[in-house]
């Protein structure tokens, strides 16, 4: 565990080795939220896998379906149907 200070104007400095732990790049997106009274920093890329991990938890895989081709195969039939209107 780090010891971070902050700033007089509310400034954290993390440094490199925290930064290339994480994935922060300069320039990068970084999320921030407060749980359970820490403050909780996620990178893009972090999250985008958090994110995927959470709905393949709640869609587990079926052999021989692709949930991806069935999403799209329903969007162009509702848009066929709208253009039939």
């Amino acid at each position: 565990m780090s010891s971070l200070a902050m700033s007089d104007n509310g400034r954290i400095l993390i440094p490199a080795q925290l930064r290339e732990e994480l994935g922060f790049k300069p320039k990068s997106k970084i999320y921030v939220e407060v749980k359970d009274g820490s403050l909780i920093l996620t990178s893009a890329k972090q999250r985008s896998i958090n994110i995927r991990k959470f709905f393949a938890e709640m869609l587990p895989p079926t052999p021989g379906r692709d949930t991806v081709d069935e999403f799209i195969a329903e969007r162009r039939a509702e848009a066929a149907r709208e253009d039939a209107k």
